[in-house]
């Protein structure tokens, strides 16, 4: 049984990863694609280019962060899941990785804030940087607006609604896998030590007991 549990272990690691070793060669691909290293085309897919370029002038750079942040999340969130159901494994480890699961969500909402901020800072100063009051006048709101979005004030918007689905599925879903676990184990080990309490409360109770019968005898003794 040991063994089988043993070689399930590593054929699961083993797909972990696999998968994140993808994810990170899709997330180099992206990166040198849009910025111009290397192109990317394929002749099945003749639209994974148009896909690639909404990608980037949606979200640009804060793919990469979004993606390792969503890598790092599910590493740790079935080490959770394996780890509640291992004896051996101690709460300071349980606690140790439930942390690092709300730590990455966190990051996640995060890195949607900061390229928010990227964005709005960037389509700031490309849209109003070398504006006057007679020069906005005279190119109008529309030209305007036409270098707001040209600056990034897409990549602030998106950023923002990606970073926020994101975490909210990241939450949901931690409850879906490790919900009923962390609360069985927490129930647990509150109930042991309840029940350790307990114990020690009685051993008191009847150590007090045997003094008190003592203590009767002896002054039945002297009467």
């Amino acid at each position: 049984m040991e063994g089988a549990h043993s070689l399930g272990t590593r054929f699961f690691r083993g797909v972990i990863t696999g998968v994140v070793c993808t994810l990170v060669l899709l997330v180099t691909l992206y990166a040198l694609n849009m910025m111009g290293f290397v192109v990317i085309a394929i002749n099945s897919l003749p639209d994974v280019h148009v896909i690639l370029n909404w990608a980037f002038e949606n979200l640009r750079l804060s793919i990469i962060p979004f993606t390792l942040i969503m890598i790092f999340y599910f590493r740790v969130l079935y080490q959770l899941k394996a780890s509640l159901s291992d004896p051996n494994v101690g709460p300071e480890r349980i606690a140790q990785l439930e942390n690092w699961v709300n730590i990455s969500i966190s990051l996640f909402f995060g890195v949607g804030v900061i390229w928010t901020a990227i964005g709005m800072r960037s389509a700031l100063l490309v849209g109003l940087s070398d504006l006057d009051a007679n020069m906005a006048a005279q190119i109008g709101s529309f030209e305007i607006l036409n270098r707001l979005i040209k600056g990034g004030i897409l990549l602030a918007l998106s950023t923002t609604i990606f970073g926020a689905v994101g975490g909210y599925f990241m939450r949901i879903n931690k409850i879906l896998v490790v919900g009923a676990k962390l609360q069985q184990y927490f129930s647990q080990r509150t109930r042991s030590q309840i029940r350790f309490y307990e114990q020690r409360l009685e051993s008191i109770e009847s150590y007090l007991a045997q003094i008190a019968a003592k203590i009767k005898d002896s002054s039945h003794y002297k009467s």
